[in-house]
């Protein structure tokens, strides 16, 4: 049997030993032990829609006027030419198909500088031009009389700046395309750089455009404001 002393026991145990206060972590600390890792998902999400979807160009000089004016700012798509080949009438932005020699960098170099280029913050070593494909491959391209001419007829050109200067005719290559200029009397395109143009002023020339060094479409002019329309 038990005795008095264990039954109070039993019905009166001894209440637990009281909890110590819970501790909240600061939310700014909190904040700023996650930055680091927001940066990096951000620059790397940033590089992955640059690099795949969506680029944002600047336009240096007159040579797509009226279309386009210095200053602007275009966002080039590159999921169009995922699945299908750059048409004629597309105005396309391309690397240049003759890049200067590439600068010595080491390897760490060479990665800060893909990153920072990647985002924007530094020009890519190779010059981006932006043009009207005129010509696609096994295309025949001629100007007379102030009319371009493919494969032996005269396409409208209702955005084009100026005349166009007799040159050709020249066939486009495999792979190639022949681009232009909407400002036709101030562009360096594919006209030079063939030897199919009479050229007093000595312009460089880009000649043919190789499908790889197609970056992508551009749609839409985004800046400034007042420019705002589709391409």
């Amino acid at each position: 049997m038990r005795t008095e002393t264990e039954r109070a026991s039993l019905a009166s145990p001894e209440p637990d030993a009281e909890p110590g206060p819970k501790r909240h972590k600061n939310p700014v600390t909190r904040f700023l032990g996650e930055m680091p890792g927001l940066i990096i998902m951000s620059l790397l999400l940033a590089i992955l829609i640059k690099t795949f979807l969506v680029q944002a160009f600047y336009i240096p000089s007159g040579s797509m006027e009226n279309t386009l004016q210095i200053n602007d700012r275009v966002l080039v798509s590159k999921v169009p030419y995922y699945f299908h080949d750059p048409q004629r009438g597309d105005i396309i932005v391309f690397t240049d198909p003759d890049p200067s020699k590439q600068p010595q960098r080491s390897t760490i170099g060479g990665a800060v500088h893909w990153l920072f280029a990647g985002i924007g913050f530094q020009k890519p070593d190779d010059e981006d031009f932006i043009k009207r494909v005129i010509g696609v491959p096994g295309d025949t391209v001629l100007g007379k009389n102030g009319k371009v001419f493919v494969n032996g007829v005269a396409i409208d050109e209702p955005y084009t700046k100026g005349s166009t200067s007799d040159f050709g005719p020249v066939k486009v290559p495999d792979d190639m395309y022949f681009v232009m200029g909407d400002n036709r009397q101030n562009s360096q395109d594919s006209r030079y750089g063939l030897g199919v143009i009479a050229d007093p002023r000595k312009m460089p020339g880009i000649g043919f455009i190789p499908r790889d060094n197609i970056v992508g479409k551009a749609w839409v002019i985004v800046w400034p404001k007042q420019n705002w329309a589709g391409l």
